[in-house]
């Protein structure tokens, strides 16, 4: 997307312009997230992968999470990673 805008090609006093669009390509799943087992008081680590880099947000149900000593949220590149400590029975 950066890439897109005016390119002039210049020869002496003459000039040749033309309009380049780019359309970005939609942000699909490379890795889903897995589903999990853990025992009460554990911490679990859900990561899932990306295509190309991308703002992710996590939820539990329709509730957005935020961070907090609960829950840990991490995006390397392509990679999101949400750890939640002390699980409780509600977590499931």
């Amino acid at each position: 997307e950066n890439d897109a805008g005016d390119y002039t090609c210049v020869c002496g006093d003459k000039q040749s312009t033309a309009s380049l669009a780019v359309h970005a390509l939609p942000v699909l799943f490379k890795k889903e997230l897995k589903n999990e087992e853990v025992q009460e008081g554990a911490s679990v680590s859900l990561y899932c992968e990306l295509t190309k880099a991308a703002p992710v947000q996590w939820q539990i149900g329709s509730k957005l999470l935020k961070t907090s000593d609960k829950y840990q949220m991490r995006q390397h590149g392509t990679t999101a990673e949400l750890v939640i400590h002390d699980l409780d029975i509600k977590d499931a």
